[in-house]
């Protein structure tokens, strides 16, 4: 994978301070989106991989980087918790103008940037894959039968996300996991026991990146197929919601962006998922005892929220209730493998219908937490949940535009909100999975749940959409 260099430049991996590098990186990593560590003390940066890509004048570097911070805000001296990154690092003695964006800065005569927004080296991945290369610990591959065009030019999505995706065309992309895990990444893992099944509601992998971390194969990235002509469902719903406000009396089924009938779809392809995941994964069954365990552990997280985000405390008696009450059943729960970050930000609406991605799971859980099986309603939980977001996050600016109408503008928000729920639900059971209205209980716990990492979330990364989960949690209390 390595190119020549034409000019005979000196070669950047042998110049370069990595002291002075690993202090810029120790002020661009958390300002980066997919950083995980937002309001905890930085407790340094250290070098695990370093392997040259592309040498010469540009030249491209694949670095994981240890980053150590406090484990939670404002914990003592030694409570450190240490996450890894990678990094694509490209290198040039000239920076050209539309790669400043991703400048990270100078180290003795190279300009360091990130080479994610430079097509000129992001080719060197589509290539390696393509040919299976083996380049230091890492492991390029691609998947039996799926030739890949190696000439297409890459585009970083603009998308913040806590990944970072790289475009190639309209033909593939490839999402690169920026924050690292030892272990087979759920994405990839799922992505491809759900092709060998004949999944019709997933996009088409093509390959991965992979090393050996701490002793385990570990995915760095995945290539699949770019489903260029679709829309993601929080765009149409959004686009449903801006609708309904911009109507002066209107109920939601009388509005022409009424979201309903996509809902209900998006419910049955969400069942096929469920049941492809079924059969290429299996099912097992959680005994009460360990149903029992999946409670506690739920009003654990609670109980550690409340301590970090004090806004959550004066639901916390509410959402703890109804986790007794998820403790107090005695029947077997039967589980699978499960989507497990489920909104409608990770569905995408195309010609073929709706389409599934981003199978990674919470980013906020471990790796070991995101791949346990799991009930199917806990997928559905998370996009009623998503259908909440998508009628509040707007509610604010609406309000400043027309203060007066604040309190009709709220009812509005969640008339929509419960409509598409129900419609979701419906198309659910119709598609062949379990009715959400026949496990109450087990339903609210995982909304719940949902809405307890929402608070956590929001309160780390997005502090302006707090008021969404707690408004949420408000309308349940009431």
């Amino acid at each position: 994978m390595r190119s020549p260099d034409p000019t005979g430049a000196s070669n950047p991996a042998d110049l370069v301070d990595m002291r002075e590098l690993r202090e810029l990186l120790e002020d661009w990593v958390p300002r980066q989106r997919w950083f995980a560590g937002k309001g905890r003390e930085l407790r340094g940066v250290t070098t695990v991989t370093d392997t040259e890509l592309c040498g010469g004048d540009p030249a491209l570097r694949h670095v994981v980087i240890g980053v150590g911070h406090d484990t939670v805000p404002g914990s003592p001296d030694g409570g450190t918790t240490v996450d890894r990154y990678q990094l694509l690092l490209g290198m040039r003695t000239e920076l050209p103008h539309r790669l400043e964006y991703g400048h990270i800065g100078r180290v003795g005569g190279w300009h360091v940037y990130d080479a994610a927004h430079d097509p000129e080296l992001t080719r060197a991945l589509l290539t390696g894959i393509a040919s299976d290369a083996d380049t230091g610990p890492l492991r390029l591959r691609s998947l039996p039968g799926a030739p890949i065009d190696t000439e297409l030019v890459s585009l970083a999505s603009p998308a913040e996300q806590s990944n970072t995706s790289l475009i190639y065309g309209e033909t593939y992309i490839c999402k690169l996991f920026r924050r690292i895990t030892p272990g087979i990444n759920p994405d990839l893992e799922l992505s491809r026991g759900l092709s060998r099944v004949g999944c019709e509601h997933i996009p088409a992998v093509y390959g991965w990146i992979e090393m050996d971390l701490d002793g385990e194969p570990t995915t760095l990235a995945m290539l699949s197929e770019y489903l260029r002509t679709a829309t993601d469902g929080w765009r149409l719903a959004a686009t449903s919601v801006r609708d309904l406000y911009a109507e002066a009396d209107l109920h939601p089924d009388e509005v022409g962006g009424d979201f309903a009938s996509e809902a209900r779809r998006l419910g049955a392809a969400t069942a096929a998922v469920h049941g492809d995941l079924a059969r290429a994964f299996g099912v097992s069954t959680l005994a009460p005892d360990e149903v029992r365990a999946m409670a506690e552990r739920m009003r654990e997280r609670l109980d550690r929220t409340v301590l970090v985000v004090a806004e959550l405390e004066p639901y916390a008696a509410m959402i703890g209730t109804v986790f007794d009450e998820l403790a107090k059943q005695d029947e077997p729960l039967r589980v699978q493998r499960v989507h497990g970050d489920y909104h409608l930000g990770q569905v995408m609406r195309t010609e073929r219908g709706w389409m599934l991605l981003d199978f990674e799971g919470e980013p906020l859980h471990t790796l070991a937490d995101r791949r346990l099986p799991s009930h199917p309603l806990r997928d559905v939980a998370g996009m009623l949940r998503s259908f909440e977001y998508a009628a509040l996050h707007l509610l604010s600016g609406q309000r400043q535009i027309a203060p007066e109408a604040g309190e009709q503008l709220e009812f509005r928000a969640r008339e929509w909100a419960d409509r598409n729920r129900v419609a979701f639900c419906r198309g659910y059971a119709e598609g062949g999975g379990e009715d959400p209205a026949a496990h109450g209980v087990l339903l609210r716990a995982f909304e719940f749940d949902k809405a307890v990492y929402e608070v956590l979330y929001e309160a780390r990364n997005r502090p302006s959409w707090l008021h969404i989960p707690l408004s949420s949690l408000r309308r349940f209390a009431g």
